[in-house]
């Protein structure tokens, strides 16, 4: 009998070292596709980012991206998806300024909390964006259309892709910045906005360079200053709008890579690895750089204290504007 004990003690022993059979079976991640939300239509900045990213995260991964544009409400409807996704690291956002650091001011019933329910992997790139305006409108610089904007009590039509976005807020620093009254405009989107803007049916917007740069170019539409802290290289000769006589004027757009929240540690960091490789890979600098997007990859930590300074900026500019979304 004590024999039979000590042999039952040694088997079970046995079985309390062994690998649990699913540990055992796991493989490392990933192991299958990985889900990448856009919160904006196809051909917009935070879609050309993505997609320019992609095969080399693929590559990096050894598993396909697969791209999911889901628009809607400022970026709202990816971010809640990827909010209240299974925090695994296979459902991923590529996040814009407006979906992590101005919607949670703006939406007075949001049903998450980027900076609580999103776990940040790493900033991707800044933009340079641009006021612009209908060749329609008798304006050739920043100060005419100050100028107008004093003389036209019902306030100049301000187009955005939506409420909430770089777009909407950019306008609102403006009219905090020079005293007069852009009147907001939201689109269901950047496509539907360009649409008008380059019809003449709404005459100003503050744009990406993705989008309006082959426009001005072009003169479809014409570029008044460029609305980040320095000149763009894609337009050299258009000046900032601070250059422009506003001073300490300075509107930049970005988007980054986020995951759910409680999304384990070595995944965040095998995901911020990879975006740092992609983000310094010469034909994908190259390819966002043509687009007006600067690769600005960063660590989670840095990413997280840039997503909250933004939120607390942009809160700011809210609340004085009294903008507000349902």
């Amino acid at each position: 009998m004590p024999r039979l004990l000590s042999q039952l003690a040694v088997l079970a022993l046995a079985f309390l070292l062994a690998p649990m059979p699913g540990n055992a079976q796991e493989a490392p991640y990933p192991n299958r596709p990985i889900r990448v939300l856009v919160g904006f239509a196809p051909g917009g900045g935070t879609d050309v980012t993505t997609r320019a990213m992609a095969p080399r995260l693929a590559q990096a991964l050894g598993q396909p991206i697969v791209i999911e544009n889901r628009p809607g409400a400022g970026g709202n409807l990816a971010s809640e998806v990827v909010a209240r996704a299974v925090p695994d690291g296979y459902t991923l956002l590529m996040g814009t300024i407006a979906a992590l650091a101005v919607n949670p001011s703006l939406y007075t019933n949001l049903p998450f909390n980027p900076l609580v329910d999103l776990a940040p992997v790493s900033l991707a790139v800044t933009t340079h964006d641009l006021l612009v305006v209908h060749p329609s409108l008798p304006v050739r610089s920043v100060a005419e259309l100050i100028a107008l904007a004093r003389r036209d009590r019902d306030g100049v039509a301000c187009g955005s892709s939506g409420v909430g976005t770089a777009g909407h807020l950019s306008c609102a620093l403006f009219n905090l910045s020079t005293g007069v009254r852009l009147s907001h405009v939201p689109y269901r989107g950047g496509g539907a906005l360009i649409n008008d803007l380059i019809s003449g049916q709404v005459p100003v917007s503050f744009a990406s360079v993705t989008t309006v740069r082959q426009y001005v170019e072009n003169g479809t539409l014409r570029g008044l200053a460029v609305i980040s802290g320095h000149r763009s290289p894609q337009l050299p000769d258009v000046p900032t709008v601070a250059e422009a006589g506003v001073p300490n004027y300075e509107s930049s757009n970005w988007y980054g890579l986020v995951a759910p929240a409680r999304t384990p540690p070595a995944v965040i960091a095998r995901l911020n690895a990879v975006m740092r490789e992609a983000l310094s890979d010469p034909a994908i600098v190259t390819v966002l750089r043509q687009q007006g997007l600067e690769p600005a990859a960063n660590s989670p930590d840095d990413f997280k204290a840039f997503i909250r300074s933004e939120t607390e900026k942009w809160g700011r500019v809210r609340r004085a504007a009294g903008a507000s979304a349902h």
